[in-house]
């Protein structure tokens, strides 16, 4: 499976279902640390992105750059400049950006890990977060070099390494005090809490995996 703009687009469609499935779990999450509305507004912005007409678009890069600034423009709170961030970032960088030709298939899973680190600076450069601030960055981090570090096994291998590396990550955020966002003005009472922005992160890549890695376990 190639990383075309037919791929992206499925991975977009099936990203926004499950937010909407996981919705209240995601509320129930920052209900116990922040605001309460990470599910609501994430599961908002992403059906404004699955509502994007994938023939209005020329590249994976177009459509990116278009997710990002409907995310933006739709999701509140931090997430919104967050993600819609990472996925500009990625628009930037996706295999083939800039070129008149798409990535060679052999160069495609390189190709992703560099957009992914870039996805991954511009999420820390916007929020100034780093790994053990329990934030999206403790799932978004370590997903990132187990990807790089897989890349050499291919496209599938890599996106698994990296789900699970995200998923380990998130798990991580529920002994750590927040140190940034709305949570860390819980102190030490943020503790025990998973952290709902690792936790939309991990689903992120999951469903990167099926739809991008052809993984359907």
């Amino acid at each position: 499976m190639t990383l075309d703009l037919a791929a992206v687009v499925a991975w977009m469609s099936l990203y926004g279902a499950q937010l909407e499935v996981h919705k209240q779990h995601l509320i129930e999450l920052d209900s116990q640390i922040g605001d309460g509305d990470h599910g609501a507004n994430m599961d908002r912005g992403f059906k404004k992105v699955v509502e994007l007409d994938p023939v209005a678009f020329a590249s994976p890069s177009d459509y990116l750059k278009k997710v990002g600034l409907t995310l933006i423009s739709t999701v509140g709170g931090a997430s919104g400049p967050l993600y819609g961030t990472f996925f500009l970032r990625l628009a930037q960088t996706w295999p083939g950006a800039g070129s008149d030709e798409p990535a060679a298939q052999t160069d495609e899973t390189a190709a992703l890990g560099v957009a992914l680190r870039a996805g991954l600076v511009g999420v820390q450069e916007r929020g100034k977060a780093v790994e053990g601030d329990k934030t999206m960055v403790d799932a978004l981090a370590p997903a990132v070099a187990a990807y790089e570090l897989a890349a050499g096994q291919g496209l599938a291998v890599a996106l698994r390494a990296a789900a699970d590396a995200a998923a380990a990550g998130r798990d991580a955020t529920i002994p750590l005090v927040a140190r940034k966002g709305r949570a860390s003005y819980l102190g030490e009472r943020s503790s025990g809490h998973q952290d709902p922005g690792a936790t939309s992160l991990a689903l992120l890549f999951e469903t990167a995996c099926q739809a991008l890695g052809g993984d359907r376990a």
